[in-house]
């Protein structure tokens, strides 16, 4: 395959409960990434590949579905029938969910994701908090003035942690939902990610992260990195989870603050708290704060669901620069999650992690791209190895802003009660 052929890649999304009609406008693409549903439940994805022609067909796109994903629609279609001949469990009753969306200056991302976030179709009560981070330019607050039920919320202190715990004590909903400003969401996201608190001990819910466009060789090595998404299964993890292996237990495969809901509880739970604010974007360590939330959490007690088919749209870093920086960030805070982990909790599988597995990992990916069996470039690998490197001092500056900075106030307790525990919440 030429490198002109790699970039850029169409992005569709397919209901195959309907009928499915021909693409049109696709002369410069030389494939389709097609994210199949199957009505409000997400199935997989399939890319298909025509060649730079304008159109694409509808049966091109249904040979190519059944090819991938006939075996997954049989199970999907049949397990929906024995759903609905056995009985219904129960449903979340209708309750109060709070949207936080930190943003730092990023006026075209936030009023997309606005105009998703308004149009949610739900049964529950709905606020959304924006969070400006960068509030002395004053474009965030333009943004949200034309947005009637927005509550709009100040920041001075940098860093995408310190910005969502400001959002996290002005909300008042027994439900918390953390998303980005660069993040739009189809109008039924909300009913599907908080469905699963429906048992008392889920205390948190992630979802799927697609991406909203591949149009240049950043995104689609994004894409090729990871992304945000996590797959197209269903699956949980709790305490027994995050105990059941030598190597450090992967919080990071468990989704991401891009698209996740909590119950308003753990911030509350002295075991937990707020997201630590040594970590995440506009911190020297760069990222991992969802990481660690996700790691106390699952400490704690509680149970995380991951529901792919509550999914967002991410539009992802368009420059190479932008692309590297993201990468080095991601390498770092990794790294720094593990000490944190180490140092705060005592969690020693950080050293098997640190010195053998993840570079283990790096080797493995280095080898696979040297024998041409990934066209993942060298040179980004590189730049994980340097990020990873530079997670030890990055932690340190980090901790050393934050005794500068303060760590900021305590979270929230409702007047004449006392701290709660995950364990009493599920009880």
């Amino acid at each position: 395959m030429s490198r002109s052929a790699e970039w850029p890649i169409a992005v569709c999304s397919v209901d195959v409960s309907r009928p499915i009609a021909p693409l049109t406008g696709l002369g410069r693409y030389s494939r389709v990434r097609v994210f199949v549903s199957h009505g409000d439940r997400l199935i997989g994805s399939v890319d298909v590949w025509h060649r730079g022609a304008d159109t694409l067909s509808a049966s091109r796109m249904i040979d190519a579905l059944a090819d991938r994903h006939s075996e997954t629609l049989f199970r999907y279609a049949l397990r929906r029938q024995l759903e609905g001949t056995a009985s219904a469990s129960p449903r979340l009753a209708p309750t109060s969910v709070s949207i936080v969306v930190p943003t730092c200056d990023r006026p075209d991302d936030l009023q997309r994701c606005l105009e998703s976030l308004v149009r949610q179709r739900t049964r529950h009560q709905v606020e959304i908090i924006v969070v400006d981070n960068r509030p002395s330019l004053g474009r965030t607050k333009a943004v949200a003035s034309r947005f009637p039920s927005v509550r709009l919320v100040e920041e001075h202190r940098a860093g995408l942690s310190y910005a969502r715990n400001a959002g996290i004590l002005h909300a008042t909903g027994t439900l918390v939902v953390a998303t980005d400003d660069d993040v739009a969401a189809p109008d039924t996201w909300i009913e599907k990610l908080v469905e699963p608190f429906s048992r008392p001990e889920v205390m948190v819910v992630t979802g799927h992260v697609l991406p909203l466009e591949l149009e240049t060789e950043a995104q689609c090595r994004f894409e090729a990195y990871g992304g945000l998404g996590k797959g197209f299964a269903a699956f949980e993890a709790d305490g027994a989870w995050l105990r059941s292996t030598r190597d450090a237990a992967p919080t990071w495969r468990l989704g991401a603050t891009a698209n996740a809901a909590f119950r308003a509880a753990v911030f509350q739970d002295p075991a937990i708290g707020l997201m630590h604010v040594a970590l995440g974007a506009g911190t020297p360590t760069g990222c991992s704060e969802d990481s660690y939330m996700f790691y106390r959490i699952l400490r704690a007690g509680g149970t995380l669901v991951y529901e792919p088919s509550a999914w967002v749209w991410h539009r992802h870093r368009e420059s190479m620069p932008s692309l590297r920086n993201q990468i080095r960030a991601y390498s770092t805070g990794h790294v720094a999650y593990h000490l944190l982990t180490l140092m705060k909790d005592g969690d020693r599988r950080a050293i098997v992690r640190l010195l053998y597995s993840l570079p283990r990992h790096l080797l493995v990916r280095a080898v696979q791209r040297l024998r041409r069996h990934s066209d993942y470039p060298l040179s980004l690998i590189a730049l994980e190895i340097l990020g990873n490197l530079m997670g030890p001092i990055a932690l340190w500056r980090s901790l050393r802003r934050v005794r500068r900075l303060g760590p900021g106030p305590a979270p929230p307790v409702a007047k004449g009660t006392n701290a709660v525990s995950l364990e009493s919440q599920a009880t």
